[in-house]
Order: structure tokens, then C-alpha cells, then sequence
């Protein structure tokens, strides 16, 4: 006999019928298509050197993705992230030119993402814009600033210190590009899911109206979530610049759709209340090893977006169920 009110347990169900897989569409995705390249590629993938540039490459993709995170939680979007990553490795870049200076280059590098998060927040939440517009109007205007500002050349980068840390360097053998990718996955995950913040984020993205009426104010949050990821942008922009030894205005303009899909795909909901960072490195290391894959199997530019396309239907599907249920 079971109480009135509970349900008794299934008998005979299978044990994996019980489970979500949709929470796990990132980690299947990653084993299957590393075996996949493993097999098909062999040892031309498999080496060391190759894995610890997967990782390299994709760090840029992992710190703007970490910031997407947050904004996706709350509901919103944000376009204009690869325009601040050139606006920003061009401002860095310029500052260093012309000072030397690398604290000054990173500052006005950063400042660029604050002012432009900034930006786009006020008209979010004050003017009541959809984020969707609002990012989609900056990121183009900020890739012709962009353009303005470099006049179409490359500003080199020389200042040894500023290539160490956000280029080539290393600590204990340890690439800078990977340290600075863990750390942003590290304060990703421990904002989110360790503080007053992080509950906030989600909490809006769930239902803003309920967060507003228990005294979370949305409007401050929503400001902090979009410059936050406009600053991770721009922290990218400095690490492109590091590694390439110079900035150029197409900096960022094809890492969008990777984001977007490393984020979606590591399941963050697109309609907010639900945000995973660990998710968000696990799917933007498939994206870089799906790239890496395809090049090395001689794969066209346009075979590698398409491939990026249909993983974004998948996962923007899986997204829409997961609402749906």
C-alpha cells in the first residue's frame, strides 16, 4: 500500500529511460567524434602536440563562451561579441604601440568590452529593447569602428611582456592560452553556482517576473550579465592578439556561430533559468576538435560551417523539446 498523493515507483522500467539524456548530448557528442577523428586520422590526431593545440586555439572561444553562459541565464543574447573581440585587440594593440605600456594596452583593451556592455545593457533594460536587436545593431557598428580605427591594416604587437601572458608563455610547462582557460571556466562556474549572483541569473532567466517581485533587481543584473560578456570578449581580443603577435580588424568576425553552438550545446537553455559553464567548455573543445578534424582530414572552410550549422540545429532542437516538456 502506498500513502494518498504518492506515487508508487515504476517496476520494470529500464534504468536508462530514467535519465535525461539531453543533459548529456555534450559529453556523447565529444566521445563519439574524438573516436571518430581518433580512428579516422590515427596518430595525426592523436599526438600530443595536436590535442594541446585544440585546446590553445579554442581558448578565445572558451572565456567569450563562459560569458555567453550568463547572459543566455537571464534570457538574453548577445550578437556583438566578435565585433568588441577586434575592437578590442585593436585598441590593446594601439595603446601598446604607442606606450609600451602593457598595463595601459590591457586596460583600454577591457575598457572597450565595459563601455560597450554598458551600452548595450542601458538600452536593454531602460529603453526595453530586445537584447537580440540591440547586440545586433552594436556588432555592427562596432565592426565599423573597427574598420575605422585600423583603416583596414594590422597593428603589430612587440611588448614581450604583454606576448607572455596572453600569447606564448607558459607556467610550469603549462601554455598561458590553457591557464587562461581554466580560469575562466573556474570563476565561471563559482559565480554561478556559488554565490548571491549566480542564483539571481538563473532566477531571472526563469521567470523575471517572480525574481522582480522577491526583490532581485533585474535591471542591475541584467547590465552586469551583458558587460560581462562583453568583457570576456574583450579578454579573447587580448588573447588573439597575443598569440597572432598583432591585431587585425577581421579578429572575432567568424566566432559567433562557434559560441553560440559551444554554449548551446553544452546545455544552456536559449530561454533562460538554465546555464552550465563546465557544459560551455566541454562544448567549445568539441567545436575547436571538430575544426582541428576537419582541416586535418582537408575538409573545406564551407564543409567546417556547415558542420558548426547542423550542431546548432541539433542543439537549439534539443533546447526547444527540453522548453516544450
Amino acid at each position: 500500500m502506498t500513502q494518498a498523493g504518492t506515487a508508487a515507483p515504476a517496476i520494470g522500467r529500464p534504468w536508462w529511460r530514467a535519465i535525461n539524456w539531453r543533459e548529456y548530448v555534450v559529453y556523447i557528442g565529444f566521445v563519439l567524434v574524438f573516436l571518430f577523428f581518433a580512428v579516422y586520422l590515427g596518430e595525426n590526431f592523436l599526438n600530443s602536440t595536436n590535442l594541446s593545440n585544440i585546446v590553445i586555439q579554442t581558448a578565445p572561444i572558451t572565456v567569450m563562451a563562459v560569458g555567453l553562459v550568463f547572459v543566455l541565464s537571464t534570457g538574453e543574447i548577445d550578437l556583438s561579441i566578435g565585433s568588441v573581440v577586434a575592437v578590442s585587440a585593436l585598441t590593446g594593440a594601439a595603446v601598446l604601440r604607442d606606450t609600451n605600456s602593457m598595463i595601459l594596452g590591457v586596460a583600454a583593451g577591457l575598457a572597450v568590452g565595459a563601455i560597450v556592455g554598458l551600452i548595450n545593457g542601458v538600452f536593454v533594460t531602460f529603453v526595453r529593447l530586445p537584447s537580440f536587436l540591440v547586440t545586433l545593431a552594436t556588432m555592427g557598428a562596432i565592426a565599423g569602428v573597427a574598420r575605422q580605427i585600423s583603416n583596414l591594416q594590422s597593428i603589430p604587437v612587440s611588448n614581450s611582456s604583454f606576448l607572455g601572458l596572453f600569447g606564448s608563455g607558459s607556467l610550469f610547462g603549462i601554455p598561458g592560452l590553457i591557464i587562461w582557460s581554466a580560469l575562466a571556466v573556474l570563476v565561471g562556474y563559482l559565480v554561478l553556482r556559488q554565490t548571491r549572483y549566480g542564483a539571481h541569473v538563473l532566477a531571472i532567466g526563469d521567470n523575471v517576473n517572480a525574481a522582480r517581485v522577491s526583490g532581485i533587481k533585474v535591471a542591475r543584473v541584467k547590465i552586469m550579465v551583458l558587460m560581462g560578456s562583453a568583457m570576456c570578449a574583450s579578454l579573447a581580443g587580448l588573447l588573439y592578439a597575443g598569440r597572432l603577435n598583432g591585431a587585425r580588424y577581421t579578429l572575432g568576425e567568424a566566432d559567433l556561430m562557434t559560441v553560440i553552438a559551444a554554449v548551446i550545446v553544452g546545455g544552456t537553455s536559449l530561454f533562460g533559468g538554465k546555464g552550465t559553464v563546465v557544459g560551455a567548455l566541454m562544448g567549445s573543445l568539441l567545436m575547436g576538435m571538430l575544426n582541428n578534424g576537419l582541416i586535418l582530414a582537408n575538409l573545406s572552410v564551407s564543409q567546417q560551417m556547415i558542420a558548426r550549422g547542423l550542431i546548432i540545429l541539433v542543439a537549439v532542437s534539443l533546447s526547444l523539446r527540453e522548453k516544450r516538456s
